[in-house]
């Protein structure tokens, strides 16, 4: 019987390229507590538990005081019921949901590695090239907005996530230098934009009103409302031409469920580091059955952890939009086992197979 027979745990902190600003908050600084899973036949599965503004509650110091209460209950268990554990975690536990989908993350490959199947191939295989989006911090400086607009067009990249803060003035004139610079730079482009929870409906549809007047060719809106703001979300959605995707409101299958039975949205951001590997797998089916459009994104995370959304949205071939950029956002380096970076692509090698 294969056993888990070691869990350890690690802090990262690396500082990003450009500090990273939103409407929920700002930082220079990639936290993370990294965990490998060693079974008793040797072999070993790594995960990553991400910080984000988005659960507040999980610091480094918490992540770490959590998972030191719960790792000696899983040692000795048998891998191959890993998933069962998961489940009574995440039900006892919901203050831990990213800290949860790291450890989720570190069995489930150990236990790949004991079925000799690698992740591309669980999730299907269905492509070896995608190309990722990148994103745009909320900042009104000049000097380091122009730095990583140009950092990012020299990479490559022609889809620009831009963070917006619910504040309509400074947002417009943030979005309008943004377009000037990127029409004198490149010849198409495309732009997302990602609120953050920051606005009300009533400010959204204000917000939207003046990007129709000035033209603004935009793909999608990430997660405009407070994640809770279900009536506002039911609003927009009516009245919005640009297709909303959410995110801070989508953790699990039940809360995808409760948003495809109100038709509060057009499509759904799933990440790994939020939600694990299965109520990634539950997120998908729901959105894919109700038509929805699907995203695949990430926290501020290592290669650890991105590597994870990178072999589910090639493996699986089924995400319309790709926002899988925090490695762009560190000092990195173009191979990482299997997975080549060739701005704006990601490459599975097939001769590493």
């Amino acid at each position: 019987m294969t056993l888990i027979k070691d869990i350890s745990i690690k802090e990262v902190i690396r500082p990003l390229m450009v500090l990273f600003s939103t409407s929920l908050g700002k930082k220079n600084l990639l936290k993370s507590i990294i965990v490998k899973v060693r079974l008793n036949n040797g072999l070993e599965g790594t995960g990553e538990c991400p910080t984000s503004f988005v659960s507040r509650f999980e610091d480094l110091e918490s992540i770490k005081g959590f998972l030191k209460k719960i790792l000696p209950g899983l040692i000795n268990t048998p891998i191959d019921i890993y998933n069962e554990k998961i489940g009574l975690l995440r039900k006892d536990y919901r203050d831990f949901p990213m800290t949860i989908s790291g450890l989720e993350v570190a069995l489930f490959r150990a236990y790949l590695k004991t079925l000799n199947k690698n992740e591309h191939q669980f999730w299907g295989s269905k492509t070896n090239e995608i190309e990722t989006d990148i994103t745009i911090p909320f900042i009104t400086e000049k000097e380091p907005l122009d730095r990583w607009l140009r950092y990012s067009v020299k990479k490559g990249f022609k889809i620009f996530k831009i963070k917006v803060s619910g504040h309509i003035e400074e947002d417009i004139k943030l979005l309008s230098y943004i377009y000037g610079f990127l029409s004198n730079s490149l010849g198409a482009f495309h732009i997302r934009l990602d609120g953050n929870q920051g606005f009300t409906a009533h400010s959204l549809m204000r917000f939207l009103e003046k990007i129709e007047r000035k033209g603004f060719d935009i793909q999608l809106f990430e997660q405009p409302l407070l994640k809770n703001d279900y009536k506002g979300m039911e609003a927009v959605k009516k009245n919005s031409r640009i297709p909303i995707i959410l995110d801070e409101t989508v953790f699990n299958g039940d809360d995808m469920t409760r948003v495809t039975s109100y038709g509060l949205c057009d499509g759904v951001n799933i990440k790994v580091a939020k939600s694990g590997v299965s109520e990634s797998l539950n997120i998908t089916n729901t959105a894919r059955k109700h038509g929805l459009k699907l995203m695949v994104g990430c926290m501020t995370e290592t290669m650890v952890g991105l590597s994870t959304g990178i072999y589910m949205a090639s493996g699986n071939g089924v995400f319309d939009f790709v926002d899988l950029d925090s490695v762009f956002y560190l000092h990195h380096k173009n191979i990482y086992d299997d997975i080549l970076l060739k701005p704006p692509f990601f490459v599975i090698s097939t001769d590493k197979k």
